[in-house]
């Protein structure tokens, strides 16, 4: 690992100059190395990496030829610790989704895992080192997914059709896309959707036909797209107009006083064990689907939408129950 890190070392001195380096200086700036040691790692960097890596007879020094493209290959500047964590984060990407950046990533994963080598570290054990689960993640189509990223990068408007899982339509939708969202292991583009003119939060799993057009996006504000996309609890796009207030029972406070909901919560330890936490929010679905998850280990004390929608949703379920035991008999 030491001889990795000083040719390391080395590189990044070849790096920074525009001029030839002398075989003395170098051996200076790597503390004193031998010359037979410098000649190793010269060879290293030229017959084992192939960078261009060139003698300059007229200065007598070395240089590196920065208009090579093989030069500009980011992964031969990380540290082994960097490299690893390019490795666990590409291994992350794959399983975000089938295919999802998988065939853009390989040749800079080939290349790590070369890099790695070198310095006598495995790489292929990777994948049984480190364990990724989920539930309730959506399959997503890659091609939906590149088409997503590139408009959100180039600034370009798409055209697709959405199937909304609310209220089971299709509809032909032109949008301008203004960000990606990871979100609960399932992917969303937040986009300004010109036939509803409003911002919207579009899930790519329900969007088919997908086709990149020429005219640019409208941009929103920053300021705007906090409001929109992230003011609120949950998915669902708009500004908070209500504040919940939720109070955890003090077997669960010790759980939930320690979970993010939303970074503009307030929580605290009540007197009586309780925990109690507010969250603002705009649209309350994705809220009533989360509170019910804790079943009698919560309570919701405000605002009276909420205690009631959470009511009808747990009354609901009992009279289902009820009716199942009946028919049984």
């Amino acid at each position: 690992m030491a001889k990795m890190d000083r040719i390391f070392d080395l590189l990044h001195i070849l790096q920074a100059n525009k001029y030839a380096t002398t075989a003395h200086e170098l051996r200076e700036r790597l503390d004193g190395c031998s010359e037979s040691t410098l000649k190793r790692y010269i060879r290293t960097i030229r017959d084992e990496w192939n960078l261009p890596l060139q003698y300059d007879r007229k200065y007598e020094g070395y240089l590196l030829d920065k208009t090579d493209d093989m030069y500009a290959v980011p992964g031969l500047w990380f540290s082994a610790a960097e490299l690893h964590s390019w490795l666990f984060i590409h291994e992350l990407i794959d399983r975000l989704g089938p295919g999802l950046l998988k065939t853009e990533l390989r040749p800079f994963r080939n290349r790590i895992e070369k890099m790695l080598s070198l310095q006598g570290i495995a790489t292929r054990e990777l994948g049984k080192r480190f364990a990724f689960l989920g539930t309730g993640i959506r399959i997503c189509c890659p091609e939906t997914f590149r088409f997503a990223a590139t408009a959100v990068m180039e600034r370009k408007r798409l055209q697709l059709r959405y199937h909304s899982r609310g209220d089971d339509t299709i509809s032909l939708r032109q949008v301008s896309p203004q960000r990606l969202i990871h979100y609960r292991g399932n992917w969303y583009l937040a986009v300004w959707c010109h036939t509803r003119n409003a911002p919207r939060a579009l899930a790519l799993e329900r969007m088919s036909e997908v086709v990149s057009l020429d005219e640019g996006c409208i941009e929103l504000a920053e300021e705007e797209l906090r409001d929109w996309f992230t003011a609120s609890f949950g998915i669902f796009t708009g500004r908070p107009e209500q504040e919940a207030v939720l109070v955890f029972s003090r077997e669960s406070a010790r759980w939930v006083a320690e979970e993010q909901w939303h970074p503009g919560q307030k929580g605290r330890l009540l007197p009586s064990g309780e925990y109690e936490l507010r969250l603002p929010y705009a649209d309350q679905r994705e809220l009533v689907m989360e509170i019910l998850r804790f079943g009698p280990e919560v309570r919701v004390e405000a605002p009276p939408e909420l205690q009631n929608a959470i009511c009808e949703r747990l009354a609901l379920a009992l009279r289902r129950y009820k009716k199942n035991e009946s028919e049984k008999k």
